[in-house]
């Protein structure tokens, strides 16, 4: 009888002979891939549906703001709804409504419809990122996350390049509005997957993560406040505090070229719809190089180390898409290198909660940085649409970004991290 459970639960723990950890990986790849197609291919859409729908770029970026606002109310109940239930049941039902919020948003024809459709889409966007790589982290050993979450992270790099290239095509044959509907349609698909496929932990399997060797799990040197189970003391930690300090800064930065920057190279600097879209597809493609390289990098110089180099050069690729003007080559370059360290910021910040807390908190402290980094996007949408409405340029909110991630690289260096931990 024993030994009849005991191979059921090896015939369960794998899938056509893989660990089940190399199962949840492509299924929360594509949650990625969709999730940030939707949310960055706002971007690229919004110059058509600012001329479509007669807004001005305050307005427009309101609507992104309404998806962000819902999005930072529910991540923390998200992120804590996965370390009750999981998130297999999380991602699944949150998925239901970014796929019915996308669709609508492709029906609206007025601000107000608009801002509604989004935010129910952010209501379900708010399950596709902190769960997704809290269940990530759970499936693989303390030093393979880095290499995890960067493969995983392929994902809205990928999307954001898929639309970059995409969206002009079907725009044109099509309007903005199928682009909406296409996007949608595929998250209702993923919904079904989800529920099929994913496994919240590999307790639940009873394997042990993959890479993780029996007595070789590294032992985290955590404050005693940590290991004792008081969600309330991580919140009066300091280093919560300094971590989510940065995420705020580095966020508006990042945020304030992202979503404007295929307005700012159309409108501003006079390239061609198609010319302007193709810096998202240079963005994306980035974002895959930086995944795909520096985290693995982290694992072994620590994740404090990483951050504030790379927002350091956040700063230093912002002062350079200002430079470059309206020379093409150096403005694709620039938006590049960017997109190095745009790719690996929210990765990085997640990994830090899974090295500096306790893993049954995981999902509640990546859950609650989240406003951190939501309150940087809302701020970037309107103060860099505010100055570009009055002044005519993006200028001055570059200037104004860039400064943030230098800042966000300082809140770095004053964080204290456990002993051993980085």
């Amino acid at each position: 009888m024993v030994a009849t459970r005991t191979h059921d639960v090896q015939r369960a723990s794998s899938l056509w002979g893989l660990h089940w950890a190399w199962i949840i990986l492509p299924v929360c790849f594509v949650n990625l891939f969709l999730n940030y197609g939707i949310r960055l291919g706002f971007g690229v859409l919004l110059p058509e549906m600012i001329r479509s729908l007669d807004l001005n770029r305050v307005q427009g970026g309101s609507i992104y703001n309404a998806y962000i606002l819902v999005y930072i109310c529910l991540t923390p109940l998200t992120g804590n709804l996965t370390d009750r239930f999981g998130a297999r049941r999380v991602i699944t039902l949150f998925g239901i409504l970014l796929g019915i919020g996308t669709l609508f948003l492709g029906t609206t024809d007025r601000l107000g419809t608009a801002c509604l459709a989004f935010a129910l889409a952010g209501a379900g966007g708010s399950a596709m990122w902190t769960p997704v790589i809290t269940v990530v982290q759970r499936w693989f050993d303390a030093r393979r996350r880095g290499m995890a979450l960067g493969i995983v992270s392929t994902g809205y790099g990928l999307g954001f390049a898929l639309v970059g290239w995409l969206f002009p095509v079907l725009v044109e044959a099509w309007s903005w509005r199928f682009c909406w509907f296409a996007l949608g349609a595929a998250v209702l698909i993923m919904v079904v997957i989800n529920g099929v496929f994913l496994r919240s932990s590999p307790e639940s399997l009873d394997v042990a993560p993959w890479g993780e060797k029996v007595g070789t799990s590294p032992k985290q040197n955590l404050d005693p406040v940590v290991r004792d189970g008081r969600y309330g003391e991580v919140f009066r930690m300091t280093r919560f505090w300094m971590i989510g300090a940065s995420f705020f800064c580095v966020s508006f930065s990042l945020y304030t070229v992202t979503t404007f920057m295929v307005d700012y190279a159309h409108l501003q600097l006079g390239f061609t719809f198609k010319e302007a879209a193709f810096l998202a597809t240079i963005h994306g493609l980035g974002q895959v190089v930086g995944v795909l390289t520096i985290p693995m990098v982290s694992d072994r110089i620590g994740r404090r180390r990483t951050l504030m180099g790379s927002n350091l050069f956040i700063a230093l690729s912002i002062l350079g898409i200002i430079l470059a003007g309206r020379d093409l080559v150096g403005l694709c370059v620039t938006i590049a290198v960017l997109a190095i360290f745009y790719g690996v910021t929210w990765p990085l910040y997640g990994a830090c909660a899974g090295d500096y807390f306790r893993k049954e908190v995981m999902g509640t402290v990546i859950g609650a940085w989240t406003p951190f980094y939501g309150l940087g996007a809302i701020s970037a949408h309107f103060i860099a649409g505010r100055a570009r409405d009055i002044t005519q340029s993006f200028e001055p909110a570059f200037y104004l970004a860039m400064i943030l991630a230098l800042v966000a690289s300082y809140f770095m260096l004053r964080v204290r991290v456990p002993a051993g931990a980085d």
